[in-house]
């Protein structure tokens, strides 16, 4: 009986505690450690497999968007989050129907390949430097949107592509990090029905695995904002750009 209750999946547990890690990580990640949850997605692939791998990664992050939005939301600059969401929408809509015939060799591998050119493109414009740069053009923000969006719905990678916009813009830490949460919040909560009805990737069972391990999430996202405070800003920048290479590396790796 308690079993069942705690391991609704009725995986074996090291598999439990593996995703147990995650979800630390994912809290970590949402409330200060940008990109750090990006190590869970080869992990819950290789665990669960590319689809349900995606649905239980989702609610994770959404809880930990949460925590994040009610920590960071005064920092938030809304001007950025309408110029890419219009955009992100259409990535999420055309992920939606292309998404069940992906395998998930083909899926790891070709957000891998983004990410690392989406970080090729942040270290260009941190030495090119700038104003004038191609960052201010509209169709970067267009591809970007687009791009964040068809990540986001295939298996919630979209947060190298959506940083790197962000980034390109230099915002300060606070205000990097409470954009962004309010972003990934709203368009998370827009992808539920899809997983739910369409792809069925969230189940009953995945979600009671998801509130199991809640309070491990809520245990990150404090250490996550605890640990953010000490951190400089040009050293945050980089250990963002650190973990995204790390997590495509990963990616490559089943």
């Amino acid at each position: 009986m308690i079993e069942s209750i705690l391991n609704p999946l009725s995986t074996d547990w090291q598999t439990w505690t593996i995703t147990g890690i995650c979800a630390l990580v994912a809290g970590m990640s949402k409330s200060g450690l940008k990109g750090f949850a990006m190590i869970n997605i080869p992990i819950l692939a290789h665990l669960y497999g590319g689809m349900a791998s995606v649905g239980l990664l989702l609610p994770f992050l959404i809880f930990g968007d949460i925590f994040a939005v009610i920590y960071y939301r005064r920092n938030a600059e809304w001007k950025y989050i309408k110029r890419l969401f219009p955009f992100a929408i259409v990535g999420v809509i055309i992920a939606t129907f292309i998404g069940k015939y992906v395998s998930d060799t083909q899926f790891r591998i070709t957000i891998a390949i983004s990410i690392l050119i989406c970080l090729a493109i942040i270290i260009y414009k941190d030495m090119t430097g700038g104003k004038n740069s191609f960052t201010d053009k509209k169709w970067f923000s267009v591809s970007l949107g687009l791009s964040g969006g068809f990540a986001t719905m295939i298996g919630n990678a979209a947060g190298p592509i959506f940083n790197l916009y962000l980034m390109s813009m230099r915002l300060p830490k606070n205000v990097f990090i409470g954009t962004g949460a309010i972003f990934y919040l709203i368009l998370n909560f827009l992808k539920i029905p899809i997983h739910v009805f369409y792809w069925k990737s969230i189940t009953l069972e995945s979600i009671q695995l998801n509130f199991i391990f809640l309070p491990i999430l809520i245990i990150g996202a404090f250490i996550g904002k605890y640990i953010v405070k000490f951190i400089p800003e040009k050293a945050y920048r980089i250990f963002v750009m650190l973990v995204i290479g790390l997590s495509a590396i990963l990616l490559f790796f089943k």
